[in-house]
């Protein structure tokens, strides 16, 4: 069953190694990680179903990294060092390829023990303290907002039915040009992405970032808007309660934190 969701940033600069006294201008986004590290402790998953956008993907179909365990590193920033292992829930995810394809649903398994940034820095925020637990790395495709949330949809149907503690992980940063000095510039798309992303979540209104305009979300250089979804749907019609713990860019890309009980 599913027991719990989260949104977090996985900017590299958020990590020690990496980050060093950058990590003093994330005060708060390491906060509300810490919050969440330890409500998600509390919940004693026995899987992290995480959905992360940098990962090996196809633009027609949703795919799952299937392979016996996992090594997330952050070895293309120069640090080889940090690493997280983790075991592959195979049992659960043939479970979902299975559901998945029998349902018609565009679906692939991909297969390599290598998990890049977008896994490995939510990871290492949040399973210090965790023991035993199984992971199954989700990636989106270049399907449209619909498309995501019905993919959630079949992935809850999969999850919430089985006798597995699941928590459901958007690995997510917003948009990077909400600055002069940020990797998109400075543009009027990239702070209305944000702040429709942030009212979306504070009112528990999938909707309403659903209907983002399409052009708005191709102009704010984002990077979460199908992980976020994609956890939308998974956990739709749910009793949940939404809460955005944090949010700041003071580099020009949004950093937003939020986690949802489930009832």
């Amino acid at each position: 069953m599913i027991v719990f969701g989260a949104i977090v940033p996985h900017s590299p600069l958020l990590i020690p190694s990496i980050g060093k006294d950058h990590r003093e201008k994330l005060e708060a986004t390491l906060k509300a990680c810490k919050e969440i590290e330890e409500a998600l402790y509390l919940t004693k998953p026995d899987t992290i179903c995480m959905i992360a956008p940098h990962g090996a993907r196809y633009p027609d179909a949703f795919s799952i990294n299937l392979a016996a365990k996992y090594t997330a590193s952050l070895k293309s920033f120069g640090d080889h060092s940090t690493v997280v292992n983790a075991k592959s829930d195979y049992l659960l995810i043939d479970h979902i390829q299975r559901k998945l394809r029998s349902e018609r649903v565009p679906f692939t398994l991909t297969s390599t023990e290598e998990l890049e940034y977008g896994y490995t820095v939510p990871l290492l925020l949040l399973t210090s303290n965790l023991e035993n637990w199984k992971l199954i790395p989700v990636s989106p495709s270049d399907h449209d907002a619909l498309a995501h949330f019905e993919f959630g949809r079949h992935l809850k149907r999969v999850l919430h039915s089985d006798i597995r503690r699941v928590a459901i992980i958007a690995s997510a940063d917003l948009s990077h040009a909400l600055s002069k000095d940020a990797p998109g510039g400075d543009t009027h798309e990239g702070s209305a992405f944000d702040e429709a992303i942030r009212t979306g979540l504070s009112e528990g209104n999938a909707e309403l970032i659903m209907k983002i305009a399409p052009e708005i979300i191709g102009s704010s250089s984002q990077c979460g808007y199908r992980p976020i979804v994609t956890l939308l749907g998974a956990i739709d019609g749910m009793n949940m309660k939404p809460r955005v713990l944090s949010y700041e860019a003071p580099f020009g890309v949004g950093y937003l934190t939020a986690r949802f009980d489930l009832g």
